[in-house]
């Protein structure tokens, strides 16, 4: 019993802790954001792109958690993070292994010193032994260590969720700039076709004198305008439709299309206050642990100054003949303990305390401005779509405008009121002024889509649910999640 003695005083000492524990940290945020709906309903924590009410945008948002490639290379760096914790912490438990060996030695017998006739030569051993060595974490540096490693899978985890987050921001974002392209492309075509016809009439009139060469030459010049913009928006469509492809982890290549920009429905607006943006964040999380590992890693730099005691033992059996291994005679024992210390290191363990502080103040200041992007993204994005909203609207008047405009224009040119330029002048603002419209709608979802990405609601454990791959008959299910 006397040899478990040192142990059993030791136990109650290996609670203690050296270096800070983790508290977090005050920071000063705003209470409400200036642009913030007070009529909006609180949508955060539903998977908000459903509200499009388009089919395919859901079915590619569903493809690109699936087989999103960063998606996975996330998932596999805390599969990555999961397994460094694991060996961190497995010196908190006593280390077993065994052991056999089996050798046959022959000595010389014309040596100075002859082998004795009594003694056998050549001289067989065999051994099997287990042994167990146990390093007690009485100053708590493995389980600082483990602190920390505990901390970097969990920050790996809100890595991962943001990608998640950004993925699903991305593709909705895209969609939505594909479908305004496809918009933009129908009202060059249309307007394409109007003033080729145009060009038509007014070189059939020139034939028969009945208009000048001028007037042709302008419609023409209209026409060749409005033809060089389809090959640019031809190309963002496929520019476009190549960056879908990949944020669906697929070669590039044609995209299903949906409800047109003018028939997807305008998402709600999440209502929020910035403590829940704190909370909800996937790079405030991620900040937050990366902090939590860094004070951490000041206990296990400071553990340093400190003895390390280890205990060692040995069991097994040994015998010159196989068959007498496992008798009684054969068997050996040892155990014993050590006490190391540090006396002179040369500022080795200082230095990697003023480090390991050194990463603490830096990681802190990395949350506290991860903590004010979140409201400077938040803020531009609640902005950004009450502008937008108002400037939807007046370009929806311009338009309005504008047609009548180039309505009152044609009619007064056909009545011979007026010179074919003052049409001419009326339909060189309304083209852009039709663009501009589509274009603005589209910022004005994309803004949206941006609002829910700012606030990194809950909906992201919705989306996490379609990362996850369906499970096969006969496959183990995941290992549980590191709780902190």
């Amino acid at each position: 019993m006397r040899r478990f003695a040192f142990v059993l005083l030791v136990l109650p000492l290996a609670g203690c802790l050296v270096g800070p524990d983790y508290r977090r940290p005050a920071v000063e945020t705003p209470d409400t954001f200036n642009y913030a709906a007070a009529d909006a309903r609180e949508t955060a924590n539903t998977a908000w792109w459903h509200q499009f009410e388009d089919p395919v945008l859901d079915d590619l948002i569903a493809e690109a958690l699936a087989n999103n490639k960063g998606v996975q290379i996330a998932a596999a760096n805390v599969e990555q993070a999961a397994a460094v914790l694991t060996q961190t912490r497995a010196p908190l438990y006593p280390q077993v292994g065994a052991q056999a060996t089996g050798a046959q030695q022959r000595a010389t017998e014309s040596g100075a010193t002859p082998v004795p006739a009594s003694v056998p030569n050549p001289q067989t051993s065999y051994q099997l032994l287990a042994g167990a060595s146990w390093e007690i974490d009485l100053w708590g540096r493995i389980r600082r260590l483990s602190e920390a490693a505990r901390a970097g899978v969990l920050a790996s985890d809100e890595a991962r969720r943001g990608v998640i987050l950004s993925l699903v921001a991305s593709v909705a974002n895209s969609y939505i700039q594909l479908r305004s392209l496809d918009e933009q492309l129908v009202i060059a075509s249309r307007t394409l076709g109007t003033y080729g016809d145009s060009v038509k009439l007014f070189e059939l009139q020139f034939e028969y004198g009945q208009t000048s060469q001028m007037t042709v030459e302008q419609a023409r010049t209209q026409y060749e305008t409005v033809a060089a913009t389809i090959p640019q928006i031809e190309f963002q469509i496929a520019q476009t439709e190549n960056v879908i492809s990949i944020l669906l982890g697929r070669d590039p290549g044609p995209i299903p299309r949906g409800k047109s920009i003018e028939e997807l429905t305008l998402p709600t607006v999440p209502a929020g206050i910035p403590s829940q943006v704190l909370e909800q964040r996937p790079d405030v999380r991620q900040a937050e642990q990366n902090l939590i590992a860094a004070n951490a890693l000041i206990g296990a730099a400071r553990a340093l100054y400190f003895p390390t005691i280890s205990l060692t033992g040995v069991f097994g059996q040994a015998s010159a003949e196989l068959e007498n291994l496992f008798k009684g005679a054969a068997r050996t024992w040892s155990y014993s303990g050590s006490i190391t210390g540090p006396i002179f290191t040369g500022g080795a363990i200082s230095g990697q305390v003023r480090q390991a502080e050194a990463g603490r103040n830096a990681a802190l200041l990395t949350y506290e401005a991860a903590i004010q992007s979140a409201f400077a993204d938040t803020e531009t994005a609640l902005v950004a779509r009450e502008k937008l909203t108002q400037q939807l609207e007046a370009q929806g008047r311009l338009v309005t405008a504008s047609r009548e405009y180039a309505r009152l224009a044609q009619l007064q040119y056909d009545g011979g009121v007026t010179p074919y330029f003052t049409v001419l002048q009326a339909e060189q603002q309304l083209f852009p002024a039709e663009l501009n419209h589509v274009l603005y709608r589209g910022s004005l979802f994309a803004s949206v889509v941006n609002i829910y990405k700012a606030m990194g609601g809950g909906w992201v454990t919705e989306a996490e649910k379609l990362t996850e791959p369906p499970m096969e008959q006969g496959t183990a299910p995941a290992p549980p999640a590191v709780k902190p």
